[in-house]
């Protein structure tokens, strides 16, 4: 059997096809109605060649681990685990850095910070880090808590972004949530409650601002009609373009982070 192999009925497929998430690096085997089961497993078993070429192309797995860097609202930051230290994560700018200057709603965001730490992110190949999550405690359970403590900064960040953009389109907003889509990353339901990746953290801070803007703009236009694009383009105050097409480039490698490996 396939490491990570899903298996899906199709009513309408018509021959047995597979693929790989690049989310997620699970396998998936679409099988036609009538198709013996264990003919497309044994199909697909003859696969292992393409199935291993795919996955090596996946972005590498990214733990949340003593010394590793990560990406929070355009800063490097390295988490550093300490012996003795509170369990409690401590967001910690480096003494010997300057203070970066504020983003579009207050939030410090240096726009080369995210290219000095990721070359798939920006292209660069430096490590130029500023600032640290620190925590003590087991240090199996660090990353838990790291995670725990991104997934918090999200959603203060995000709910800080939808109010900026809500007050700008005169409109309220319900509730602001957070959660780990795999193929979203923001919706907006009819009573006004409005959901993101926490993984926008993650991403350069004009990614998020226009998908924060594109999911407020839904709150006049529950429609992707010209009127609605015109009203993300004036609420974000730029081409709202760039972040759609950086994320389609990019996006799948914001949910390495947290993994340790690609092989699903």
């Amino acid at each position: 059997m396939i490491d990570g192999l899903e298996v899906v009925r199709h009513p309408r497929a018509r021959v047995a096809r597979l693929s790989v998430d690049p989310a997620t690096g699970r396998v998936r085997l679409t099988v036609p109605k009538r198709m013996a089961l264990a003919k497309a497993v044994a199909w697909a078993g003859e696969k292992a060649d393409w199935i291993a070429a795919q996955r090596a192309k996946l972005p590498m797995g990214r733990p949340f681990v003593d010394g590793a860097v990560v990406p929070v609202a355009d800063r490097a930051v390295r988490l550093i685990w300490r012996e003795g230290a509170t369990r409690t994560v401590q967001f910690v700018p480096q003494p010997s850095r300057a203070p970066a200057q504020a983003g579009a709603q207050g939030q410090a965001e240096p726009p080369s910070a995210i290219g000095a730490l990721d070359p798939r992110l920006r292209g660069d190949t430096g490590a130029d880090d500023e600032w640290m999550l620190v925590g003590g405690g087991p240090l199996d359970q660090f990353p838990v808590r790291i995670e725990r403590w991104l997934k918090r900064e999200a959603l203060r960040l995000l709910t800080e972004d939808t109010a900026h953009y809500a007050a700008k389109a005169g409109v309220t907003v319900a509730k602001v949530a957070i959660g780990d889509p795999k193929a979203r990353w923001g919706s907006c339901s009819g009573d006004g409650t409005i959901r993101y990746s926490w993984r926008l953290l993650l991403a350069p801070g004009f990614v998020r601002r226009a998908t924060v803007a594109h999911e407020v703009a839904h709150r006049v236009h529950m429609h992707h009609g010209p009127e609605f694009h015109a009203l993300v383009a004036d609420l974000f105050e730029g081409d709202p373009d760039d972040s759609r097409r950086w994320l389609r480039a990019e996006g799948a490698a914001l949910h390495w982070y947290g993994r340790a490996s690609s092989s699903g």
